[in-house]
């Protein structure tokens, strides 16, 4: 059996990491490098870097604070926000990544998915999926993709630009329900199954952790490979051994920190 992955992610604004509700009223949650390198020592699987405003400030990422994320890491380290071209996904490799993320850049120029895959691999190309429905209790056919930091709808559906990431080379899917992020009160696990059936690449789960049961559920009923949580950690609500010890109980297999 495979085991499920908990993985910690830093929303970067100006050089910190931030935390809001539905992607608004951001609070100052800490430094990148130093929180980086307390989840993983606390048995994170991986780290995501999001430099969330690079995109709607037409700029790439912030390059110098993924060096110091970078050096104070063992595991997996995805980077993502502001990357257009194979060259600047190539720069941020170079400052220490693992694997990028690309939302808007994606969705603007599909065939961005299939260079950066032909030149560093799929496995390092995750498509980062911000989606929300037009209402809380609407069906899964109304979840639209948003850009720009959740700022602009596409109009494009999230099951079926998923579908099209993975048919373009993507490794991975960063699928970010809009509806429950900063919320904790549960993952959209509708949603995620939703994406998870339709496509054969893991399907990492974003927003509204809040406590163990929430991964149990979307690990069972959402049927993600990895969950992902921000807030939960940089504030101490949760403690990744306490979490995954949890799951374990659960039946949900984990891989415990040493």
């Amino acid at each position: 059996m495979l085991t499920k992955r908990i993985i910690a992610c830093l929303d970067v604004k100006n050089g910190r990491v931030v935390k809001g509700v539905q992607f608004v009223g951001l609070v100052d949650a800490g430094d990148p490098a130093e929180l980086a390198a307390r989840h993983a020592a606390a048995g994170a699987d991986e780290i995501v870097f999001l430099d969330i405003t690079a995109t709607h400030e037409s700029r790439g990422t912030l390059v110098d604070a993924v060096k110091r994320a970078a050096q104070q890491l063992f595991v997996p380290f995805t980077v993502g926000g502001g990357i257009r071209t194979a060259d600047e996904a190539a720069a941020i490799f170079d400052a220490g990544a693992d694997k990028i993320s690309i939302n808007s850049a994606a969705l603007a120029r599909p065939d961005l998915i299939g260079e950066i895959g032909a030149k560093f691999g799929a496995q390092a190309v995750v498509v980062a999926i911000d989606a929300r429905r037009s209402a809380l209790d609407a069906p899964i056919q109304t979840a639209e993709v948003f850009v720009n930091g959740g700022r602009r709808s596409t109009g494009r559906h999230a099951v079926e630009w998923a579908r099209e990431a993975e048919s373009r080379g993507a490794g991975e899917i960063l699928l970010t329900s809009m509806d429950a992020d900063g919320t904790r009160a549960g993952f959209d696990c509708e949603l995620t199954a939703a994406v998870s059936e339709t496509v054969q690449i893991p399907v990492i789960a974003s927003g509204g952790a809040g406590n163990a049961q929430h991964f149990t559920q979307v690990f069972r009923e959402g049927k993600a490979d990895a969950a992902l949580a921000a807030s939960i950690f940089h504030f101490g609500i949760a403690d990744v051994r306490a979490l995954k010890e949890e799951l374990r109980r659960d039946g949900i297999a984990v891989r415990l920190p040493c």
